[in-house]
């Protein structure tokens, strides 16, 4: 019985090997950015989403059981779509300074929204339209629903990073290298105790966005995810004019006329979050987002003329108005 349960995995392991590995010829190059921290999962992962191997499961299945998933470094690689499974290996484990692809490094902030990236884009000879037919090509990782009616869409799923893209840079490619830093960085982000509040992974992902909008001192952080949190559990609007900015195309204080928009992006006039991330935070908002502070504000106001861009909180509502009257912007 042993015998031909060993032969079975056997079997099953060669074909593994002879469908998924070193299955074909090694066609043209393209770039695949692996996140520190990566396991060889995520490595495997990001290597099929880049087309460099045909099964990312069988790639890490053989990694691990030949030895090979140790010293695998991070960086961005330059290698051939349906690579040789040893040449893969040893590209990661000597390191992208081992490689003499000529490449470009994009540096993309937290905060941007989808159409502020494709111009940033432009930076390193991507054409914006070029960006957003390649996210428009894209799925959202696994795990994610919409949180109402609308349909799921990529903002908030581009992570915000330094990218090295092999010359010339390709849409799609930088694309691909974003969706494998979001995976990589978010593993490292409890949802469970927003999962216990009943909230989903999305709703974490559109809060950190709103974080991301308005936290200027990274000690302010948890505090406006716990006035998120506080208001969406009382049932009080939101009342964050980045959410109206997001939907008019520009971060621009608001006009009169702005203020009056409808529409759920309207968070001063329409219960709970907006339909969507409202930009791609960084991995402190998503922590922000995932582990609000444990105080009861209910309201927050920039402090003006303030050198370390920090927010007055309150509960009490008659206090923030004081304070509004008493520090001007």
């Amino acid at each position: 019985m042993l015998a031909a349960v060993l032969g079975v995995a056997a079997f099953g392991g060669l074909w593994v090997y002879r469908n998924f590995i070193d299955a074909g010829t090694p066609g043209a190059l393209t770039t695949v950015t692996i996140a520190r921290g990566s396991s060889v999962e995520q490595i495997g992962s990001a290597l099929d989403r880049a087309g460099i191997v045909r099964s990312g499961t069988a790639w890490a299945l053989k990694a691990r059981l030949g030895g090979d998933d140790t010293k695998l470094r991070p960086g961005t690689y330059s290698l051939r779509r349906n690579e040789h499974y040893s040449t893969i290996v040893d590209a990661l484990q000597a390191g992208p300074a081992g490689q003499t692809v000529q490449v470009v490094r994009l540096t993309i902030a937290e905060g941007r929204a989808i159409r502020e990236i494709a111009r940033d884009a432009g930076r390193v000879g991507i054409r914006r339209k070029a960006y957003l037919a390649a996210v428009a090509r894209s799925r959202p990782p696994a795990g994610y629903r919409a949180t109402g009616k609308e349909r799921l869409t990529m903002e908030g799923f581009l992570f915000p990073s330094t990218y090295e893209l092999a010359k010339p840079a390709s849409a799609a490619s930088l694309v691909r290298a974003q969706l494998a830093a979001f995976t990589a960085k978010t593993a490292q982000v409890s949802f469970t105790a927003a999962h216990r509040k009943q909230l989903t992974s999305y709703d974490v992902l559109i809060i950190a966005s709103m974080i991301e909008r308005e936290a200027a001192n990274a000690k302010d952080r948890p505090l406006i995810s716990a006035v998120i949190y506080n208001r969406l559990r009382q049932r009080i609007p939101l009342g964050i004019d980045a959410t109206l900015q997001y939907r008019l195309g520009s971060w621009r204080p608001l006009t009169a006329l702005g203020l009056k928009l409808r529409g759920p992006y309207n968070t001063r006039t329409s219960l709970g979050l907006p339909p969507t991330p409202i930009c791609n935070p960084g991995i402190a908002s998503l922590q922000a987002a995932a582990h609000p502070a444990k105080v009861d504000y209910l309201y927050y106001v920039a402090i003006p003329r303030d050198p370390q861009r920090r927010h007055f909180f309150t509960k009490s509502y008659a206090a923030f108005l004081a304070f509004q009257r008493k520090h001007p912007a």
